[in-house]
């Protein structure tokens, strides 16, 4: 089978407060909510590298939709990894996420592999590393 992953969707509980973080606060482009005329269809698709996006849905809607109950998220099931070009550019993101309302779980630092990193959570508390590699 050959991977063609175009969408990433995380749930969200609060579908308004995480497209506020993500469009207001760290700049990414949607055209907002769509879907609101389907019940459990409300919808925001971010545009991310070429073809792939990401998708917020609440997780009632996915609960809905897969039939499997809705549990409590665990923060450490994964993250997403925003890989940037610089280390000053690790800290401008990591200083945008900040003022956006992100939870700072890991300062950006050395690693311990040679590049430079740090984890913060969105509203809910999905993690993202943010990184510089430097044999990238």
């Amino acid at each position: 089978m050959r991977a063609r992953i175009t969408v990433i969707t995380i749930g969200v509980d609060d579908l308004e407060l995480s497209l506020q973080f993500y469009r207001d606060g760290l700049g990414f482009k949607t055209d907002g909510i769509v879907g609101k005329e389907f019940e459990q269809g409300a919808v925001v698709f971010l545009e991310l590298q070429n073809s792939l996006k990401l998708a917020l849905w609440p997780r009632k809607s996915i609960s809905h939709d897969t039939g499997l109950p809705q549990t409590n998220p665990n923060p450490a099931e994964f993250t997403l990894g925003h890989n940037v070009s610089s280390k000053a550019e690790v800290d401008e993101v990591m200083v945008k996420a900040k003022n956006a309302g992100a939870v700072i779980v890991k300062p950006a630092q050395e690693t311990f592999w040679g590049g430079y990193a740090g984890y913060f959570q969105d509203p809910d508390k999905h993690l993202w590393e943010v990184v510089w590699n430097p044999q990238w």
